[in-house]
């Protein structure tokens, strides 16, 4: 229920960054952003970083940050895999191509294509 949720809410927030980032006449958004719940707001800060550098670090990122890169790399189940990059913390700074990562993500046998997509959502700072 609570993946089901956090599924819902990461896409409910990809949508209305969407729809913001297009229609919005506010220079600075603020206006958008002042009227969102608190529990939205977090996530929407989540994604509006994701989306302005694309990837997010394997190392310090939260899992609302993971996930939502993870979705908009187009991996099915974002938030489990979220769960398995964190879970394989920390990962060497010289480990650019994320060799340790792929290595143990193919343990749970996702397929060469996803784990592609997923450290295509990563950065090691």
């Amino acid at each position: 229920m609570r993946s089901a949720k956090l599924m819902l809410a990461v896409v409910s927030i990809a949508a209305s960054a969407s729809l913001v980032a297009c229609g919005s006449s506010s220079s600075d958004g603020a206006s958008d952003t002042a009227a969102a719940p608190a529990a939205v707001n977090g996530a929407e800060k989540a994604a509006a970083k994701t989306s302005k550098t694309g990837k997010v670090s394997a190392n310090n990122a939260p899992e609302s940050e993971l996930v939502a890169a993870l979705h908009a790399a187009g991996v099915p189940n974002p938030d489990r895999w979220a769960h398995e990059v964190i879970e394989y913390r920390p990962y060497a700074a010289d480990d650019t191509k994320l060799t340790s990562l792929r290595k143990n993500l193919a343990k749970h046998k996702p397929g060469e294509k996803t784990i592609d997509k997923i450290v295509s959502a990563l950065t090691v700072p």
